[in-house]
């Protein structure tokens, strides 16, 4: 049988082991007869019959050639020396029919620029191009899904809009970046969807998007599409015009710290979650009448275990759907801030937990982790520690943060672990850690990271505040970086509060015996 690509392609693509599909499917000209002529190739595993459609000549329809038993079409078209727009008219063995674009005729969306920002661990807005974005391309609804996965064999796109085969939508891979992206036509917000990663190995395995905008609540685990611009119209903008000409540390602060799901639960619908809105009904009057400047809400990002409260983060860019959508959540603190309260959001860029479905060997290795388990692993909390010498991980958290301040207009990050991050051999006995290059103990890539992202965020958020929950002696945690700090604003006080706690459980008529604990914090 007679056609343009190699029976080593055809078994690579219906195999779904191609690195990059678009060089096989899709428009390509090519020699042909002593000729250019435009080649299409497609691949539905279902199919039985295409035809091929060109989108300014509805009248035409030109057949496809079943090159390979399980879906593999051509159609060489000697007279066309150009690539035009088409739709590919899809027959399956049910005789079912169905129209649709191809979604291996459009072209790279992500620029060689943003690759190369991405690799420096320097894309400050990288959540606007990984991730899934509701969009159009030549008058073309769809969605563009993205995803960095550098040691995957292969990644596909998968949902409800394909079946959640894989073999469907294999997405191309975008040279030395590490990053997979298709452009899949037709589908639209509110689509359920995973990534489904092959490994060098050959183990197949699927990852929610760790940029993705929205998620389902545990037990399930799918990535939303969701567009966030236009869901809110914000009415702070007095709130954040003065926000941004104001030193923090230099005003009166006094926080409520609240987790949101243990918040005045409603008991007569079977003790549920409050929603976003509800706790802004009730929540804000609380605060505001005892006089609180700022609330701080416990972890809101995605997480699969409820009992975390929220410190084992599984969807960064994601607030939790269990107390309602992400514009709810942009009313809560738009109400805050109609009513001069600040919102400090605590944040977890220390670790991450093991869920099959997270960030953990995401591309088939030890991807945003060490692989060394005395760098890679915490001992005490079960989870995993990010690898702060990859730029692209210094990236997504550094970009995460940005995200939360921009998007949600937090006010504040309190920043947690922070000398888990600081130390190799915190929680760890002797013989149970590597030293740094010097033969310390101190986690220098971690510094690293906390300065530039204090940095970038001071730059970018003047007047936000940037507190460090940390709980030992290293120096300079609320000193700028260019006085040799880690440029934090605040530092939380842990010692204070522990004796503070302490001293207030004594019985009134004791404490006067243990008020050494008060000048002690």
């Amino acid at each position: 049988m007679s056609y343009s690509v190699s029976d080593e392609e055809i078994k690579q693509i219906v195999e779904s082991r191609h690195q990059d599909p678009f060089q096989v499917l899709g428009p390509h000209l090519i020699d042909y007869k002593g000729k250019k002529s435009l080649v299409i190739r497609a691949f539905s595993p279902d199919a039985e019959l295409i035809y091929l459609l060109p989108a300014d000549h509805p009248d035409i329809k030109h057949p496809m050639k079943k090159i390979h038993p399980d879906g593999f079409f051509e159609a060489i078209l000697p007279e066309e020396k150009r690539v035009f727009r088409y739709r590919l008219h899809i027959i399956d063995k049910e005789g079912t029919a169905r129209i649709c674009y191809d979604p291996y005729s459009f072209l790279p969306i992500i620029s060689e620029y943003d690759r190369y920002l991405f690799a420096q661990g320097n894309h400050y807005r990288i959540f606007e191009k990984l991730g899934s974005h509701p969009m159009e391309i030549d008058a073309v609804p769809g969605v563009q899904f993205a995803v960095w996965a550098p040691n995957a064999l292969r990644v596909s796109t998968v949902g409800n809009f394909n079946h959640w085969d894989g073999r469907v939508h294999q997405m191309r891979n975008l040279g030395g970046s590490g990053i997979w992206e298709i452009f899949i036509p037709e589908i639209g917000e509110g689509e359920l969807y995973k990534y489904e990663i092959k490994a060098k190995n050959g183990d197949v395995f699927l990852k929610a998007d760790p940029y993705a905008f929205y998620s389902q609540v545990r037990p399930e685990t799918a990535s939303i599409v969701y567009k966030l611009e236009g869901k809110y119209k914000w009415t702070d903008h007095r709130w954040m015009k003065k926000r941004a000409s104001t030193r923090p540390w230099g005003c009166p602060v006094s926080i409520y710290e609240v987790h949101a799901g243990s918040w005045m639960r409603v008991e007569e619908e079977n003790n549920r979650f409050p929603t976003y809105r509800e706790l802004a009904e009730r929540l804000i009057p609380y605060v505001k009448d005892i006089g609180f400047t700022h609330i701080e809400l416990l972890p809101i990002a995605a997480h699969p275990y409820d009992p975390s409260w929220g410190y084992q983060v599984s969807g960064y860019y994601a607030p939790t759907a269990r107390y309602g959508r992400p514009e709810e959540l942009m009313e809560f603190v738009d109400r805050c801030h109609k009513n001069d309260i600040g919102v400090i959001l605590d944040w977890v860029p220390a670790h991450f937990p093991k869920d099959a479905h997270a960030l953990g060997w995401f591309d088939g290795s030890c991807l945003y982790e060490h692989a060394d388990p005395r760098q890679g692993e915490h001992p005490d909390w079960g989870t995993l520690i990010y690898n702060y010498g990859r730029n692209e991980v210094r990236n997504f958290l550094i970009a995460n943060a940005l995200f939360w301040l921009e998007k949600y207009h937090i006010d504040g990050l309190r920043v947690d672990g922070v000398a888990s991050m600081l130390y190799l051999d915190y929680g760890r006995g002797p013989g149970e850690w590597i030293p740094n290059k010097y033969g310390g103990n101190e986690n220098l890539e971690a510094v690293d990271f906390i300065k530039q992202a204090n940095s970038v965020v001071h730059e970018k958020f003047p007047g936000v505040m940037m507190i460090a929950e940390e709980s030992t002696a290293w120096p300079g945690v609320s000193r700028p970086v260019h006085l040799g700090g880690l440029g934090f604003g605040f530092k939380w006080n842990m010692g204070w509060m522990h004796d503070v706690l302490e001293y207030m459980s004594k019985d009134p008529i004791h404490r006067k015996y243990h008020h050494h604990n008060l000048t002690f914090g």
